[in-house]
């Protein structure tokens, strides 16, 4: 028998997520951030779910080619662009759209031959402080690019680095110097993130892009994703391997961290952080067990976890185990463990099947 930890991956409730952008933003197109393998869901798989969306936009030049190949015609961009002179051919034989966010892209550009025809993305910082140009540049870099007979097409896109925080007067700063810079300027426009397509519906434009929403997680500490209606596509799934018996005052785990208070039974789940669950998780942490709420006990070791089986009759090994999706919510993982969702997702190791379930 195989080791029981798997990742069942539910399409339907990707496709219900997809739908709900469709819902709070319906006169944009909507860009599909599959970047990191999909947030750790699989490519393929989920664009093969996301089917009706307009776009996808991920980082990786392979990546995006087996997306050419698997059929997809959708338009494709790459979220950090090119990174040297021959990837252009291979981007502009695939319909690739590569963002322009650095002199030295520009530069590589200025040489390029007439007849490979590219659309691109021309990307200016806002405040993020990360990848793009200035805003006072983007009128001077627009014309740059419209004397290039190489470019077919130019869009321009921005990102929102506390739309997150719904109180936070940066996004209305970054909105403006957006608006101010691009007002008029014959481009398609993109700025809002899952959390702007959300809470600030004046980011949309003509596209949005989707992002952790999509794999139902909530953008927001204080609104939970049942709230706003996202479904998580993520089951990670396990199963009890061993049900020990232990008594009052007896230790759990590595370092010996957590006492038991009572005599008591408790299960060594297969799971640990080389699956990609959280090391730093600490006790109390909810874990579901054959339907029922517990918690984690003890350190997370490499490949198991104990839990605690006080007030749950009939568990025993085969008994099957949730660590985040539909019963124990991989954001409440992700805050007691003092991370984000995204990285637990996109963490869950390459020895985690994943599975596909249409079912919901």
């Amino acid at each position: 028998m195989s080791r029981p930890v798997l990742a069942n991956i539910d399409l339907k409730a990707l496709q219900h997520n997809l739908a709900r952008v469709r819902q709070l933003a319906p006169a944009s197109n909507v860009m599909s951030i599959v970047k990191a393998d999909a947030y750790g869901h699989n490519l393929l798989t989920c664009c093969q779910a996301l089917g009706d969306t307009d776009a996808f936009g991920l980082l990786d030049l392979v990546d995006a080619i087996s997306l050419r190949k698997g059929g997809f015609s959708q338009r494709v961009c790459l979220l950090e662009g090119f990174f040297t002179a021959d990837e252009i051919p291979v981007i502009a034989s695939n319909r690739l759209e590569p963002v322009i966010h650095s002199s030295w892209q520009l530069d590589i550009l200025q040489e390029i031959e007439d007849e490979l025809q590219l659309t691109v993305w021309l990307k200016i910082d806002t405040g993020m402080n990360r990848l793009g140009f200035p805003p006072a540049d983007f009128r001077q870099i627009q014309a740059r690019l419209s004397e290039m007979k190489c470019i077919q097409q130019v869009s321009v896109m921005s990102h929102l680095a506390s739309a997150d925080e719904r109180d936070s007067p940066a996004t209305a700063e970054q909105l403006q110097r957006f608006e101010s810079a691009t007002e008029n300027s014959g481009c398609t426009r993109s700025l809002a993130n899952s959390a702007a397509i959300i809470a600030h519906p004046d980011c949309h434009y003509e596209w949005v892009r989707p992002g952790i929403m999509l794999y139902g997680s909530s953008p927001f500490a204080d609104i939970t994703a049942n709230e706003l209606d996202l479904r998580p596509v993520m089951s990670l799934q396990s199963e009890i391997i061993s049900v020990k018996h232990v008594k009052q005052g007896e230790t759990i785990g590595y370092g010996g961290t957590w006492k038991c208070p009572e005599d008591m039974q408790i299960a060594v789940v297969a799971c640990g952080y080389g699956d990609g669950y959280p090391r730093h998780a600490p006790s109390g942490t909810p874990v579901m067990v054959a339907g029922k709420l517990t918690t984690l006990i003890g350190r997370v070791s490499m490949d198991m976890i104990t839990v605690d089986l006080r007030g749950i009759e009939n568990a025993d090994s085969g008994s099957p185990v949730e660590l985040w999706g539909r019963g124990v919510s991989v954001d409440t993982v992700a805050e007691m463990s003092g991370t984000i969702a995204y990285e637990l997702l996109c963490g869950v190791t390459a020895r985690v099947k994943r599975q596909e379930v249409t079912n919901g």
